[in-house]
């Protein structure tokens, strides 16, 4: 793990470096807001982060989307994941689906990469095969600009979680887990008028 202040301390290279596994494939991302520092929090550092993205213009969102991997795709089987997101899909069970599984995966990441012309991307943690193809197969019906957005939350999901286990700043940490907490929150609210929320 690296602390806080040594990565608002060290040099810019060094920065993006210690921070290339946060956003797959991306380091433009650290890139754009090293001279932003010293960050106070890990939230703080996460939030910058997103902001990059957000701020960055509909062109790099989907370069960034299309830097994922696809769940259980070619690129897990050949072994040429990185290891963030081999762990990721491991912990998932996505490496232990049945032959009915992978085939069902198969279809609705086909599907979906020609409906959107990008890969699904979600945050596994906590999930299983069969919620992963649940959620797979509602997204899929999403209109395309709905589901980029939604495929961007994901990663900003993915890189709070892998921020949390990289920074070593105990408070950031609990900060991060009530975020996420919040964001669970939020989405009851975000339902239709009428909808239960539970």
């Amino acid at each position: 793990m690296i602390g806080l202040q040594q990565l608002n301390t060290m040099p810019a290279p060094d920065f993006v470096a210690a921070l290339a596994s946060i956003f797959e494939h991306s380091p433009w991302i650290p890139e754009r807001i090293a001279a932003s520092r010293p960050f106070d929090s890990g939230i703080a550092l996460h939030g910058a982060m997103c902001g990059a993205v957000m701020l960055a213009g509909e062109a790099l969102q989907l370069e960034l989307i299309r830097a994922h991997p696809e769940l259980a795709g070619r690129a897990a089987i050949q072994g040429n994941l990185t290891a963030a997101s081999t762990s990721e899909q491991r912990s998932a069970g996505l490496s232990a689906c049945t032959p009915q599984q992978y085939e069902r995966l198969q279809a609705l990441n086909a599907e979906y990469n020609s409906r959107f012309g990008f890969p699904f991307v979600l945050a596994v943690k906590g999930h299983t095969p069969d919620t992963v193809l649940a959620t797979l197969a509602q997204r899929v019906t999403h209109a395309a600009d709905e589901e980029r957005n939604v495929a961007l939350h994901e990663i900003f999901r993915i890189a709070r979680f892998r921020l949390a286990d990289l920074v070593d700043e105990p408070l950031g940490q609990a900060i991060l887990a009530m975020a996420e907490d919040l964001a669970a929150l939020t989405e009851q609210f975000k339902k239709k008028p009428g909808e239960a929320v539970h």
